[in-house]
Parts: structure tokens; sequence; C-alpha cells
């Protein structure tokens, strides 16, 4: 099961099951998973806006050597996330064709979504933990040895509690809210949760008129969080999950933030925009019967420029830009925006 798929409906109002594996790996391995260089393997798909954080974050931090990552492809069955893109339909470091396989070693029986991202122990081939939300916010946190030189602060102290603030919201009312338009059980559920959406996608518009990034002077996890959302909205959100007031491109304060970021070197550089609309359109069946997946829409205007420098604002704030993506994870030319070079950032 997908992220998006893993809920139930109350009075046809989607509500999403957040009842992850909240075990967490930290440097003190308080709940039995420790920190330890290789030891774990984070499995995504690109496909996926919750996963495509850890991606952004994993780039961001440098962690690729401390952290290896298995790709699922972007459709699944009803049961599972499947490793159809490696050879022989198995991942290459766990072994096993479906992700179902590694959450039955953690918990026999696993009654709930087979979900993306998941750290999986390497050597028990059991899931770790699937708690989204944690698992970049442990990346900056836990994972501090292993950070690459230059490797910027996404959850800096002084900010955390507005960090939360601003999550908190944009989680609800964007991250999620689309979910919540999109699988609408009834009109007036579809309608309440599309005012809510663009009424913060309104207040998002105000707040970064006038600031680059989301808190503070860099960019930080709260900017990691929407952007996953932005950048699938025309592609995938307008359209199938019917939030259509307006196109990104057509809101010009986070149209250009989303570019912005896109050309940052750690976010743009992950998006598979050919997963992404595979997912959704082949997958949700119950909203889209055919399992067409649209030729549109046209993405050669995300290298536009953005002017987003004028607001100042430093990305890295003291750090770096992470190097280029290893090219064993490098997203196929043909999948991202025409005339984008990763490697020239």
């Amino acid at each position: 099961m997908t992220e998006g798929q893993q809920g139930t409906y109350v009075e046809d109002t989607f509500k999403r099951d957040t009842r992850y594996l909240t075990s967490r790996i930290t440097e003190d391995g308080r709940d039995g998973w420790p920190v330890e260089q290789g030891r774990y393997r984070l499995v995504v798909s690109r496909a996926c806006p919750w996963a495509n954080r850890a991606i952004i974050v994993r780039r961001l931090l440098g962690l690729e050597d401390a952290i290896s990552m298995g790709v699922a492809g972007p459709t699944h069955d009803a049961d599972s996330w499947t490793f159809d893109l490696d050879p022989g339909h198995l991942d290459p470091v766990l072994k096993i064709p479906r992700l179902k396989d590694a959450y039955e070693k953690a918990v026999p029986g696993y009654p709930r979504g087979i979900t993306v991202p998941a750290m999986v122990d390497i050597p028990t081939g059991a899931v770790a933990t699937n708690d989204f939300a944690q698992i970049t916010l442990d990346m900056s946190t836990q994972w501090t040895k292993y950070h690459r030189d230059g490797a910027p602060d996404l959850y800096p102290d002084a900010l955390r509690d507005e960090i939360d603030e601003v999550n908190a919201v944009v989680y609800r009312d964007v991250n999620n809210g689309v979910y919540r338009a999109g699988f609408a059980g009834k009109q007036e559920s579809y309608e309440q949760a599309y005012r809510t959406l663009f009424d913060r996608l309104d207040w998002l518009s105000d707040r970064l008129s006038g600031q680059r990034y989301l808190v503070g002077e860099t960019i930080t996890e709260a900017d990691v969080r929407l952007f996953t959302t932005l950048v699938r909205f025309d592609p995938v959100y307008h359209g199938h999950f019917k939030c259509n007031r307006s196109k990104l491109s057509e809101m010009p304060v986070l149209w250009a933030y989303a570019r912005d970021l896109f050309m940052t070197p750690g976010f743009g550089d992950t998006i598979d925009f050919v997963h992404i609309k595979q997912h959704y359109y082949e997958v949700h069946r119950d909203i889209n019967p055919t399992g067409i997946v649209p030729a549109g829409p046209d993405l050669t205007n995300w290298l536009e420029p953005h002017g987003r420098e004028t607001l100042g604002g430093r990305p890295f704030g003291d750090g770096t830009p992470p190097p280029p993506p290893v090219p064993s994870e490098r997203v196929p030319a043909d999948h991202t925006v025409p005339g984008f070079d990763p490697t020239a950032l």
C-alpha cells in the first residue's frame, strides 16, 4: 500500500492511518536500533512524496555511504511495493522481491499498509521503522557523525519550535490535504478539503513573498516537506486529485519558490516525473479506472529563472551544496525536465 492509500473513511472523509513502527534509530540505540554505518537500508519509491523527503535529506546530509538505498518500482499490487526495477526483481542487498517480506520479519502477519520510506535492518532483514516524519529528523540529529563535511543544519535548535509549527499545518492542510481532496467520498468532504488546501497555499504564498525559505535564512526540514508536494502538484494533484483552482505554475510566489528549490542540488536531482505519474495514475484505479497516464504537462518551465535570490538567504548556511548524485542513483535523463543536468548545478 502507498502512504496515500493507507487510511479509512469517517463520514466519507479520508483519514490517514498514522500507526507506524515508531522505534527510532538513535545514536544511543535506546530502542534497540543503534546508528551504525552500513547497517540499515533506506527503501523508497521515487514516486512517493513521503519517501522523496528521505531521499532529499539523505542527499543533503551526505549519508549515502552510511545508509544504502533500495528503490522500489513506481507501481505495486494491493499487497506490497515490489523491487521490479532490480535484476531478477530482487533487492540486491536484502534479497527480497517484496517490501512486505521485511515488514513480516519485523511483525509476523503485519496488519497495516506496506509503506515507504522504510528503514530496514540488513542483518535481520526486518523493518526497524517506517515513521516517515521521524526518519528525516533523526537523519539530521542522530546520524551527525556520518554527515558529510559542509552538511547543512536542516533542523537547527533555535528554530525547531517554529519548524515544528509550520510542518504541522503544512502536513495537515497541504501534504495530506491533497489526499483528503483526492480520496474524498462525497462532494461536501471534497469541497472542504479543497478550500482548506488553497487557503493554506495562499497563506504560504504570503509567508514566502518576503522571505526565501519557510523558516529562517536557510533551507530546513520545512522546505523539504513542502517541496515534495509542490513538485507533484501540476503533474498529479491538479487533475488526478481535483485540486484545480490553480496550477502551481499559476501561483507566482510558490511557483518561483519551487523552481528555486528544484535547481538547488539535492532537490530537483531526486525527482522522477515518470515514476510520479505512473504511480498515481496507474495504481489509483478507483480514481482513474482506465490507468491511462497523461502525456503532459510540459516540464520545461521548471528551468525558467526564479529570481528568488533577490530575497537573500543562503541555501546551505555556512555549509556547502552536496556533490552530484552518484551514477547509480541518478534519475534517468528522460524521466526529468528536458535539458536539466544535475551534474552542472
